[in-house]
């Protein structure tokens, strides 16, 4: 009877191994991960013939197989448990304001002869050179870029078009007659609204004088003009990229789903603003090319997510495959938590990984520990030759975001992964090692949806 059981233990145990490989590969094959449905495959095939085989074994052998593989567990479940990886916060709340000026996207729309391009080069002039080096490139969505593509940058620029066109009624004067709920009502309606409206994740902040930018440097309004936002608190969501787009970067078809995905963001946010105001509160939407406040820091203090090794917003379930949208306003919230596991998960495992470094074009991004910006300790990445790196190709890159673990498909598979990241240092590591086995070091650029792989007739 002990011969039988060991046999049909390690029969089982040869079942559940090919399913559980079988099962991710057919998955990876949907998300169209060749690489990882091969890895799988061979997994699957591989462990379930050599336990299936061994329930042929003489008992002793099988015995002793089924010791090992307790063992294993055994082991594999301490180690989860253990303290590996533990990693100091510390503070990440900058110490002033920062001058919306001095973003690279607002230094691009300076032109060279105007008032507003002397004084600001008068005031910083270490950033002349660099600067007219990047003007001198073809140009985000020039047709002289290395990945020009007529027909998604037409794509990209109709979606700012309309980004832009919004811009008009991010504010406006809140209706005279002002309807009350408590705060927890407010809070709870006004977050289904903005999901109601397409929104993926929303978060509630305190406003804080870090949040808002100091002086204007896009947008409506006079260049240069300081900033003051009465507002209390900043509703902050994210709505998502798509992840076999994104795959595709840093070609055309990415910059062609960052503009759509700015253009949902905004189209969020004014819908939001403009039920805040037709309720009584006053309220303003910050969108692409005309925020008032640095939406990913709000984002962060309203828990959507936290900063990783790319320096910009890493979410729980869709990593970096996000834009941000914010609405701030006086109505009563009440506001989020950071989850600061989560926080020091990041942390930990952007310490370990690294492979938006490794595969940056430009190697804009630190290798480096993090350091102290404005009095936040944080990754900072090179602004400049990215942004550089963007008018060469005419896109707005995206290598960083489509190679991060964290950005994988938000599925049962990947989510199970992100649960245990999110919660061992021990398995943090391991995960990193099997996205390394799954996807390859340096993941290759993916072909886009059939629709995308258009261009003109030669």
């Amino acid at each position: 009877m002990d011969a039988r059981w060991t046999s049909f233990a390690l029969w089982g145990l040869g079942l559940l191994w090919s399913g559980l490989f079988g099962a991710f590969a057919a998955a990876s094959w949907q998300e169209g991960e060749r690489r990882a449905v091969r890895v799988a495959l061979a997994l699957a095939a591989g462990g379930g013939l050599l336990l299936g085989a061994g329930g042929l074994l003489p008992p002793i052998v099988r015995a002793g197989l089924l010791g090992l593989a307790g063992l294993s567990g055994a082991v594999f479940a301490a180690l989860f448990f253990l303290p590996i990886g533990k990693v100091a916060l510390g503070n990440d709340v900058p110490s002033r304001r920062f001058d919306e000026r001095m973003v690279m996207f607002a230094r691009a729309r300076l032109q060279p002869g105007t008032p507003n391009y002397e004084a600001y080069y008068r005031q910083h002039p270490e950033h002349k050179a660099g600067d007219d080096s990047t003007r001198a490139r073809p140009g985000l969505l020039s047709p002289r870029a290395r990945f020009a593509n007529p027909f998604l940058f037409a794509a990209a620029a109709a979606s700012f078009e309309v980004t832009e066109a919004l811009h008009q009624i991010v504010d406006g004067p809140p209706a005279p007659r002002r309807e009350t709920l408590s705060s927890e009502a407010m809070t709870a309606y006004l977050k289904s609204l903005a999901r109601y409206y397409g929104a993926l994740d929303v978060g509630v902040t305190e406003l804080r004088p870090y949040h808002v930018y100091s002086h204007i440097g896009r947008g409506p309004g006079e260049w240069g003009a300081p900033i003051t936002l009465a507002h209390t608190y900043a509703l902050a969501f994210t709505v998502e990229m798509d992840f076999a787009v994104m795959g595709a970067a840093p070609h055309a078809p990415v910059v062609a789903e960052s503009a759509r995905q700015y253009t949902e963001a905004a189209r969020v946010a004014v819908q939001v603003a403009a039920a805040l105001r037709n309720l009584g509160y006053a309220a303003r939407a910050h969108i692409d090319a005309n925020y008032r406040v640095i939406a990913p820091l709000v984002a962060r203090d309203a828990g959507l997510g936290e900063f990783g090794r790319m320096s910009i917003l890493m979410t729980p379930r869709q990593g970096a495959r996000v834009r941000v949208g914010v609405v701030t306003t006086d109505a009563p919230l009440i506001p989020d938590k950071r989850d600061l596991r989560f926080a020091a998960a990041v942390v930990d495992f952007c310490n370990i990984c690294m492979k938006c470094a490794e595969t940056c074009p430009t190697r804009s991004i630190s290798f480096n520990p993090r350091q102290e910006v404005d009095g936040a300790l944080r990754w900072r990445i090179n602004p400049d030759t990215c942004f550089r790196y963007w008018n060469v190709v005419g896109t707005d890159c995206g290598r960083c975001m489509s190679v991060c673990p964290f950005s994988h498909p938000d599925t049962a598979f990947h989510n199970a992964v992100r649960w245990g990241i999110s919660r061992s240092g021990f398995f943090r590591r391991v995960a990193l090692w099997m996205d390394d086995l799954f996807y390859g070091r340096r993941p290759p650029t993916k072909a886009p949806p059939a629709w995308m792989q258009v261009d003109a007739e030669e």
